[in-house]
């Protein structure tokens, strides 16, 4: 479910299809600036009312889903 409405938020984002956003798919291939990574962790933290701290420590789309899953546990 996290993964689900993650992916949505950065398929409207990027502009990518979410069928091509997998768990092991590198925030780099999205060739995104900062704005944009802004605008998805707003959105997330929008969504799940929680905090994220330190994004630069999330390589791929499946490390930043379970972060996120551990914060709203």
């Amino acid at each position: 479910m996290v993964y689900e409405k993650i992916c949505e938020i950065v398929s409207e984002t990027t502009g990518k299809d979410v069928s091509e956003i997998s768990m092991e798919t590198n925030f780099k291939d999205f060739d995104i600036d900062s704005l944009d990574l802004f605008q998805i962790i707003n959105d997330v933290e929008d969504h799940y009312d929680i905090r994220i701290e330190d994004i630069e420590n999330f390589t791929t789309v499946g490390e930043f889903v379970k972060y996120v899953e551990a914060q709203v546990k």
